[in-house]
């Protein structure tokens, strides 16, 4: 039998010699070019016929058996018999397949797109100044975490996370955020995606109504939806989210997702007033509140408002937080902090959810709170952040072109600029990608039918020597036939 064309060029990168000629034979099985009973050749001839090394004949042989397309016997190693659907012979070649496709809620999550390299481009938002990370003492605490670890903390964390870094959450919000919290409300999460997930799954059921701020942040948007929730979408106005009549009595929510210290992407702060008549509204109509403080660490202009969570006592709100924006993106660490009478059996809801894991860089990140190395980063970070905004202020001012307004800059790590009616924030941030800006149109956070028109302008990875050279390249974009 003449088999010298199961390793006949062309030879695809990276696959070693016996692994090709396995998947020739099966292919040649399968597609019924090797007919059932049909005779190969012995190891050592084969091996000998293609000018390669036995071991790697008797790999393929081996494999083909175990997999039921070889049978050996006395007589030697014969193809077996199978029985194939019909199209099986044509997928062996590589006809394509058509594949089912994504969910309906999956395909409703879809985002705007940007290139690969949009969040790290200046003016990206969310971008941080991640060569300011304080790594020698990080690594300290990582350090001293290993050291300390056991069997344990290579596992499966706890529910609820590791109790070490649950405590000192619970001090570190009790003395910055100004609300009474105890270690068993705090639940870890890794990051603000996966406690969104958690909290439209656990406190909802598919086809309730979720309400969303509009505009707001995508990813919460993706997330409600991926978990079966129907999404309903309430305008911001300068206090915060402004529901209406019609929003409660119409689409009364089951969870409401709200930005309130800093809205997202508008950067306007939810008033006192309206924080209480959210809570007000959310308790008549028997709906949960998820209170994404992503990013109140970074506050100006005076002490915060107090929080959502515990302005009212026994509220239905649960907070959320994040490290992505005060340490680094990648450290994927968040956390929950939930109602007392509802931590526990949300912990075990949890745990069976998802099985965390990071139990070493929760234990780092405690002792690296613990030491205040988590307060001296953030306050320095303040200041750096504080002197990019002012410098994107007043380059913004000095140079030339079309009126713009700004939002925001009460906390956070962006500015809003508003539009002329004549400057499309879509083809604007278009202009600006590529003159190697990553700036986002604000028409992208919002829902339809809102009319959204302005751009959303990250600072924190934008040193201020080089803001007027960018805003430069800003205004530029915004001339027309950039």
């Amino acid at each position: 039998m003449q088999l010298d064309w199961l390793l006949a060029p062309p030879f695809p990168p990276g696959v070693p010699r016996q692994r090709l000629l396995y998947q020739r034979l099966r292919e040649a099985i399968l597609s019924g070019q090797l007919k059932a009973g049909a005779r190969l050749p012995s190891s050592r001839s084969l091996a000998a016929g293609l000018g390669i090394a036995r071991n790697s004949v008797l790999f393929a042989y081996e494999q083909l058996s175990a997999e039921g397309c070889l049978q050996a016997d006395r007589h030697g190693t014969r193809v077996a018999q199978l029985t194939l659907p019909a199209a099986s012979a044509r997928r062996s070649h590589g006809e394509s397949v058509a594949l089912p496709g994504l969910s309906v809620r999956a395909a409703a999550s879809r985002q705007p797109e940007h290139g690969p390299d949009s969040d790290i481009l200046p003016f990206a938002p969310g971008a941080l100044d991640l060569g300011a990370f304080p790594f020698r003492s990080w690594r300290a605490s990582l350090d001293r975490a290993w050291r300390e670890a056991g069997a344990r903390q290579l596992g499966h964390t706890p529910y609820g996370g590791e109790p070490v870094l649950r405590a000192a959450l619970a001090e570190q919000l009790s003395t910055v955020r100004g609300f009474a919290v105890t270690p068993g409300q705090v639940i870890i999460t890794s990051g603000t995606q996966s406690g969104l997930d958690l909290c439209a799954r656990l406190l909802a059921d598919s086809g309730d109504i979720a309400w969303v701020e509009n505009p707001g942040y995508l990813a919460a948007r993706g997330a409600l939806g991926l978990a079966g929730l129907r999404l309903h979408a309430v305008a911001v106005d300068e206090d915060g989210l402004a529901p209406a009549a019609a929003d409660w009595h119409a689409h009364s929510p089951r969870l409401i997702m709200v930005t309130p210290s800093h809205q997202y992407p508008s950067g306007h702060v939810m008033s006192l007033a309206r924080r209480l008549s959210l809570l007000e509204g959310a308790r008549a109509a028997g709906a949960w509140i998820i209170e994404d403080d992503y990013d109140s660490e970074f506050q100006r202009g005076g002490p915060a408002l107090p929080a959502l969570h515990g302005l009212q006592p026994g509220a239905a709100v649960v907070y959320a937080g994040t490290f992505s924006k005060t340490l680094y993106p990648g450290l994927r660490i968040g956390y929950l902090v939930l109602p007392p009478a509802l931590s526990d059996a949300f912990a075990h809801a949890a745990g069976q959810a998802v099985r965390a894991g990071q139990g070493i860089e929760q234990v780092a990140l405690a002792d690296f709170i613990r030491r205040g190395q988590y307060t001296s980063h953030l306050r320095r970070m303040r200041k750096r952040y504080e002197l990019r905004q002012r410098a994107l202020r007043a380059a913004l001012l000095r140079q030339p072109g079309p009126e713009l307004g700004i939002d925001g800059g009460a906390a956070g790590l962006h500015l809003v600029l508003r539009l002329p009616p004549e400057l499309r924030d879509t083809e604007v941030a278009r202009r600006a990608a590529r003159l190697g800006l990553g700036v986002r149109a604000l028409s992208h956070y919002a829902h339809a039918p809102l009319c959204c028109n302005g751009l959303v302008l990250g600072y924190g990875n934008v040193d201020e020597k080089q803001m007027d050279e960018l805003v430069r390249r800003l205004r530029l974009a915004m001339a027309d036939g950039a």
